[in-house]
């Protein structure tokens, strides 16, 4: 099965390119089979990986960024490739 975990984080005005900085450094306890890392106005940053794991597996996850640098918690959210 095919599990995607996606990151989401707003910066601070004016702190975008930071945050992605940030988000692209960070490393995770293992590789994921694929790596996205996206941007969007208002200074968002997503971050998807893809992992060949069954949905309710134990992956390794972005942390929070630290304070300062965004707005909000990080929203987090799990989904499972369908078949077409």
């Amino acid at each position: 099965m095919t599990v995607a975990l996606m990151w989401e984080a707003r910066a601070v005005e004016g702190r975008g390119d930071e945050l992605l900085t940030w988000a692209r450094a960070q490393e995770l306890a293992e590789t994921p089979v694929r790596r996205e890392t996206l941007r969007a106005p208002q200074d968002r940053v997503l971050v998807i990986t893809w992992w060949d794991a069954e949905y309710d597996a134990d992956l390794p996850e972005l942390p929070e960024p630290g304070a300062g640098l965004v707005v909000r918690a990080v929203h987090r959210w799990r989904f499972e490739a369908v078949g077409e």
